[in-house]
């Protein structure tokens, strides 16, 4: 009997340590799924910031660039300098595009992908924005927005350049690659650890 006692209580220890095994694993899985959700990559964050400064840059060209073409059509009747100023303004929205990467314009126009070539748009549209200033006097709020705007998005271009011809904007896709992996890895263990989950439940209710 106090064999079968030992044996008794031994057998019960063993439910405990199933129960405690069941518990470690599940621990284990969810600090795996942990491990692959990693914080963001810092130098993609900066990337993303600079990208925002970008577009805000690009955006106060075109805004700068429609009060320059109204100016040019009501006031002086420059049909020449309003048509230069709208044809800024379809640039311009390329170059916002561009910085949201969309993959649509960024499958047409694969020079928008690289860095370099996104930097030399920036700049042409800078120099747009910068051409035919009015030195008159009249409009020198005018004349200031053109000038924040264009050597602002001029700095983006230029930085742009050199990044590309760094081959950071190569390290950055492979980084972006590389945490686009991560995440698909981890939600497809979330959805392998609810499919398990779902499987236990309904064998044991097929036991009970």
């Amino acid at each position: 009997m106090p064999r079968n006692n030992a044996t008794g209580g031994g057998g019960g220890g063993g439910g405990g340590g199933e129960g405690g095994g069941e518990e470690i694993t599940l621990q284990r899985r969810s600090s795996s799924a942990a491990r692959i959700r990693a914080s963001p990559d810092p130098f993609l964050i900066a990337c993303r910031c600079f990208g925002v400064l970008t577009s805000l840059a690009a955006i106060l060209c075109i805004a700068v660039n429609v009060l320059a073409a109204i100016n040019s059509f009501r006031h002086h009747g420059d049909v020449f300098d309003g048509i230069f100023r709208c044809y800024a303004v379809v640039i311009a929205v390329f170059v916002v595009v561009a910085e949201t990467e969309w993959e649509f314009v960024v499958k047409f126009w694969r020079v928008l992908e690289y860095w370099a070539g996104r930097g030399m748009l920036q700049i042409f549209v800078a120099v747009m924005t910068r051409a035919f200033p009015d030195n008159s006097g009249k409009r020198i709020h005018l004349l200031l927005l053109q000038n924040i705007a264009s050597y602002l998005l001029l700095a983006c271009g230029v930085i742009y350049v050199v990044s590309g011809i760094l081959c950071i904007g190569f390290l950055k896709r492979s980084r972006q690659q590389k945490e686009i992996t991560r995440e698909q890895a981890a939600k497809d263990l979330e959805e392998l650890e609810k499919r398990r989950e779902e499987l236990e439940t309904l064998l044991l209710s097929e036991r009970e």
